[in-house]
């Protein structure tokens, strides 16, 4: 098999050699956070709204360096590991990781960051776009909600749990509550209810991921014409609702079929689904 290469703090290696030990504070403390990005058609899709997430959550995490991270070194890093890899004119999935470097225990040493950049070849999916997702509703552990929600911690022990389960249940997604019981999230995706003529998303303030794809869904959704509300959501309107999809920055629209015994439509998760196909912001949008 060809070998394949990541990016540990700027040096090109195979990625089957060792890169740190056991004391390093992302393994030892889920000390850090990371990004997923979809590379196509030449291009990290929507990168901006990447980095500027990123940047925050190093900020919020208090890693120095946070504006290191830009749109150009990402970029740069993630084309020269695609063509390392043989990857050009593919779909690629880009994963960087960023920890807290040095020692110490649970008082750093240093906030300086180090970072892992990967990047995988997404194969073609074999499910039927004609056939949604069955869900299943996620309760025996609740996640709890602070600023810390909405950033893509490298501490993800609720998102196992729920893997688990999902497994066990062979169910095509699930869907994680907040500590009051409320929607938040699926496993690896924002959640959307379209229910009487309304698209609902978990706010914020509801402990949810601040996904990109959920900022873009709800930008594309306006365009349409389709009111758009944050909200705080019972699981018991899965009961009721018109449609549910999920969204993330890799598989983009992901409509949801069946909960249980009920069964969704998938209208607006197809307009939605299209219209991503070439969805852009100008220069005069990214900045409003």
């Amino acid at each position: 098999m060809p070998t394949n290469y990541i990016n540990y703090n700027g040096n090109v290696v195979p990625e089957e050699q060792e890169i740190f030990s056991i004391e390093n504070r992302g393994f030892r403390y889920g000390d850090g956070l990371f990004e997923t990005m979809l590379y196509k058609d030449g291009d990290i899709r929507f990168l901006n709204f990447h980095v500027a997430r990123l940047q925050q959550g190093m900020e919020l995490i208090h890693l120095d360096d946070a504006n290191l991270f830009d749109e150009f070194f990402i970029r740069s890093r993630s084309e020269e590991l695609i063509r390392k890899n043989n990857m050009l004119g593919q779909q690629v999935r880009i994963r960087l990781i960023v920890f807290r470097t040095g020692g110490g225990l649970y008082s750093p040493s240093t906030n300086k960051p180090g970072f892992v950049l990967q990047v995988q070849r997404i194969e073609p999916n074999l499910r039927d776009k004609k056939v949604g997702l069955i869900v299943g509703l996620y309760s025996e552990f609740k996640k709890p909600y602070s600023d810390l929600s909405k950033i893509k911690s490298l501490n993800a022990q609720i998102y196992v749990l729920a893997g688990i389960y999902k497994k066990k249940m062979a169910f095509d997604d699930v869907l994680i509550l907040n500590q009051e019981g409320y929607l938040c999230e699926s496993l690896t995706s924002n959640i959307f209810v379209y229910y009487e003529k309304i698209l609902y998303t978990p706010a914020l303030s509801e402990g949810c991921i601040e996904g990109v794809m959920r900022r873009v869904v709800m930008d594309m959704a306006r365009a349409e014409g389709i009111e758009v509300v944050e909200a705080q959501i019972s699981p018991e309107i899965m009961k009721r609702a018109d449609e549910i999809f999920c969204t993330n920055a890799v598989q983009g629209v992901q409509w949801v079929m069946g909960y249980k015994q009920k069964r969704y439509f998938n209208k607006i998760s197809r307009i939605l689904q299209d219209k991503l196909l070439s969805w852009n912001y100008d220069a005069n949008e990214e900045q409003n």
